[in-house]
């Protein structure tokens, strides 16, 4: 296949919950071997680069039985699932035993048909690699303990929450589960200890196993690799004292598959710095969250940021971790946050559920989901937003963030406004989302040269406006736009 584009468009899939869905109705369970060649076409058909096929690993039967104890997990499964039973909690993909694919999802061969399959459809294959820990029954800690952080007795005693004991038939030892410096331990995990230079190059191995079986990686709260985030929790110096994880691992990976991408999972403002450690992509958790408030101010200067930076943020409205984007945001404001943010530069992730506007956040725990309505209007905001972004502007174009002026002495409500602009050569887009729900008023400087000296006709691709402006005249006072609350355009701008 041809290079990435600079900003992909990447659907996440939760591969086991979708193929119970494929599998209703039918006399036996769909693995990823037999997936309908219809339902790839589907999702092909919305323009995406990539499919990201989140949990595919072999999970963990000790993991799957503390999922399925665990009594502050059960609240939330009842809460999405209120029929769920005892087999609906597959366990997490996230405590991973073994880096196959389960065979309860078709095993490795089966994936393998899956990437070509999807590969000629146009579609690369993410799949997860998940560096901070392991399951709690994961053989490395039979046959290879010196991988994973251990613990004493009296720290079992003293924070049970976080330390195991793990007996293999011979003396038991004490492990820590996996976990970051803020919360307790997942006690379904145990944790690696990347002090060591034999973890660090086991877990290298691992990293270029999975980069032999797909095209890129998301790889889960890669922060906590971090030299100075892993001995702000666990203490003691690395061997050597300044040895980091990523850098050394990318590069090997680099050398091997220079094509691969790799995307960080990354919070607490590290995303530069994981960036500089070799990711191609990290979470823009930031800008999810500024976007919660009420305030465009903050969300601008966000967007400020230098254009290096900027390009590298993985962009999204919701994920698995999150909650679904309608929820979050509702349905008024869900449509102007998703226009605004899924047309900025970067890798941009779309959710499973998320163009129905499903509403159920779903515990990664559970294979099951609850069958939820397709939202018409949704569908169609989608629709028209995905038909926009499939355009090679908004893959391989040049952005730039645009600053509104005040409509009239007085009147601060262009200070509401978010606005940027894409240009690949003669082609240009134009995004406006007002972030408040009243209406606003301002005077959009566009900062196009080619504007003067004919008419422009301004089409919204998410909505059915036209309008025709002078090109002197947006030239020289900037776009006049009067937008309602939590109102949105996408313009394609043409010369008539």
């Amino acid at each position: 296949m041809s290079r990435w584009p600079n900003y992909p468009s990447v659907y996440e899939i939760n591969t086991w919950v979708w193929l119970n869905d494929l599998s209703r109705g039918g006399e036996s369970a769909l693995t990823l071997g037999t997936v309908p060649q219809s339902e790839l076409e589907r999702i092909a058909a919305y323009g995406f680069e990539a499919v990201w096929l989140m949990g595919v690993w072999e999970r963990s039967r000790a993991a799957r039985k503390v999922s399925r104890e665990h009594p502050g997990w059960q609240d939330e499964y009842r809460h999405a699932l209120p029929d769920y039973t005892r087999q609906d909690v597959v366990g997490s993909p996230y405590a991973i035993h073994d880096y196959r694919v389960d065979p309860s999802l078709g095993g490795d061969e089966e994936l393998a048909g899956m990437r070509e399959r999807l590969r000629e459809l146009g579609l690369r294959l993410i799949l997860d690699f998940v560096p901070n820990h392991m399951a709690l029954d994961h053989p490395w800690l039979t046959r290879h303990p010196e991988r994973f952080v251990r613990g004493t007795p009296e720290l079992l005693v003293n924070e049970p929450q976080n330390y195991f004991i793990h007996d293999a038939g011979e003396q038991p030892r004490v492990f820590a589960h996996g976990r970051d410096p803020y919360f307790d331990g997942w006690p379904d995990t145990a944790q690696l200890d990347y002090r060591h230079p034999e973890t660090r190059e086991a877990m290298t191995d691992a990293l270029l196993s999975v980069a032999a079986k797909c095209d890129g990686a998301r790889c889960d709260m890669a922060m906590l690799l971090t030299r100075d985030v892993f001995k702000r929790t666990w203490g003691d110096e690395f061997e050597p004292h300044w040895a980091e994880f990523w850098p050394e691992a990318i590069a090997r990976l680099r050398a091997a598959r220079p094509d691969f991408l790799l995307l960080a999972e990354v919070y607490w403002d590290m995303e530069y710095e994981l960036q500089q450690q070799g990711f191609d992509y990290t979470y823009d958790k930031r800008l999810y969250d500024r976007l919660q408030g009420k305030d465009a101010a903050p969300v601008r200067g966000h967007l400020s940021a230098g254009l290096d930076y900027q390009s590298r943020l993985a962009r999204f409205v919701e994920n698995h971790d999150e909650r679904r984007a309608q929820e979050a945001f509702g349905p008024t404001r869900c449509p102007a946050v998703s226009a605004l943010t899924l047309t900025l530069p970067g890798f941009r992730l779309f959710h499973e559920g998320q163009l129905d506007g499903w509403r159920v956040k779903l515990p990664v725990h559970l294979g099951r989901r609850p069958q939820e309505p397709s939202d018409p209007a949704v569908r169609e905001h989608y629709h028209r937003l995905l038909a926009a972004l499939a355009e090679d502007i908004f893959h391989e174009g040049h952005w730039r963030l645009l600053e509104a002026r005040e409509a009239w002495a007085g009147n601060p409500s262009h200070l509401n406004y978010v606005a940027s602009g894409w240009t690949l050569a003669s082609d240009f887009r134009l995004v406006v989302v007002n972030l408040s729900p009243d209406p606003a008023q301002c005077y959009l400087p566009l900062e196009i040269p080619e504007l003067t000296g004919r008419s422009w006709l301004l089409s919204d691709l998410l909505g059915d406006a036209q309008y025709l402006r002078d090109g002197d005249s947006l030239a020289a006072h900037g776009l006049y736009l009067d937008v309602p609350g939590f109102g949105y355009h996408l313009f394609k701008l043409e010369p008539e």
